[in-house]
């Protein structure tokens, strides 16, 4: 089944000391007192966002790390790019993946708010709301805008971009058992849809860093888990 996540980036922006992976204890203490109290009990729609949700002045951190799900948006000008730090991460992965005859592209990663919200409309036509709301995120919601999101396939094999065929195949089963030495987790693992909010995307792949890659890897877990929050 093909997905939202289709969407290339090139030459992404130069963004040392991107905002989008920093210790904000800032943000973390303001946004825990604006929204951490919504818990469980808030209304939600069909497509499990939260019912009238408004576009955040902040960008929601947990102990630094930039958490974005059907609870917690971004701010409309939240625009950080491609993570300078999640790309270097990447070209180390693919250095390793070189050794077992694997060859990958970060086909999608940084998407503005706005392209976000173009594609979303497109699927939305496509598809109605109730079906796309399970696999591309509304405008402001998406991982996408973090610049940390890295939609992952293998070059050469195109046709299994964004597709469920990917995590069958000896390069999906690969990057699914190594991405996590490098820092990055299958950000919407199989059976986990109640907890993150979207179907199992073995091509969506999010940059956390390596300790906490392998923590969340070891007990098969979601970053909601980790974090103890809500999706």
């Amino acid at each position: 089944m093909m997905s939202a996540c289709d969407d290339s980036t090139k030459n992404p922006p130069n963004t040392n000391d991107n905002p989008a992976y920093q210790n904000s204890t800032k943000s973390t203490k303001e946004n825990a007192t604006n929204e951490g109290s919504e818990g469980s009990n808030v209304k939600r729609d069909a497509g499990g966002y939260i019912v009238g949700k408004k576009i955040p002045k902040k960008e929601h951190y947990v102990n630094g790390i930039l958490l974005a799900n059907k609870m917690y948006p971004m701010p409309k000008n939240f625009a950080p790019g491609e993570s300078t730090e999640a790309r270097a991460a990447f070209n180390e992965l693919n250095k390793k993946a070189a050794k077992a005859n694997f060859t990958f592209d970060a086909f999608s990663t940084y998407r503005s708010f706005e392209r976000q919200e173009t594609l979303y409309n497109n699927y939305v036509a496509r598809d109605g709301a109730e079906k796309a709301d399970r696999y591309s995120a509304r405008p402001g919601f998406s991982e996408h805008q973090t610049g940390l999101a890295f939609d992952i396939g293998e070059i050469g094999n195109a046709g299994d971009y964004a597709d469920d065929r990917f995590g069958d195949t000896a390069a999906g089963k690969w990057l699914a058992k190594n991405a996590a030495d490098f820092g990055f987790i299958m950000r919407y693992p199989e059976g986990k849809e109640k907890i993150t909010g979207y179907q199992f995307e073995s091509w969506h792949f999010r940059y956390v860093g390596q300790s906490i890659a392998q923590e969340i890897y070891k007990n098969n877990s979601t970053l909601e888990e980790y974090l103890h929050e809500k999706g």
